[in-house]
C-alpha cells in the first residue's frame, strides 16, 4: 500500500504560525514543525518514490510556505526581543495606558 503526500497538516500549521506571528513571533512554534514535517516527508518520498503516491510539487509548495512563515516569525521574534532589550517596551506601556484612559473617559 502506497503512502500519500498529504499537505493538510503542513498548511494548517503554517497558517496557525502566520496568525501567531502577531504575538511576538511565537508562530515559530507552529511553523517550525510544519517545515520539518514537509522536509522529512519530501526526503522520504525522494528516497523511496515507489512507496509514495501524490504530487511532489504540492509538498514542495507547502514546504516553501512553511519556510516563509518561519522566516517571518523569526524576524518578528528578533524585532520583539530587540524592542524589549532597548527599552521600547516602557514607551509601549505608556501609550497603552493613555489609550485606556481615553477610552474610559469616552465611556
Amino acid at each position: 500500500m502506497k503512502k500519500t503526500l498529504n499537505t493538510t497538516w503542513v498548511y494548517v500549521l503554517s497558517i496557525l504560525g502566520l496568525l501567531c506571528c502577531c504575538f511576538g513571533g511565537l508562530g515559530f512554534i507552529f511553523s517550525g514543525p510544519a517545515y520539518l514535517i514537509a522536509h522529512n516527508k519530501l526526503k522520504d518520498a525522494q528516497q523511496n518514490p515507489d512507496d509514495y503516491e501524490g504530487r511532489f510539487n504540492a509538498m514542495e509548495t507547502a514546504k516553501t510556505i512553511a519556510l516563509i512563515v518561519l522566516i517571518i516569525n523569526i524576524l518578528y521574534l528578533a524585532w520583539f526581543i530587540y524592542s524589549l532589550a532597548t527599552g521600547d517596551w516602557g514607551e509601549f506601556q505608556e501609550e497603552w495606558r493613555k489609550a485606556m484612559e481615553e477610552m474610559n473617559q469616552k465611556a
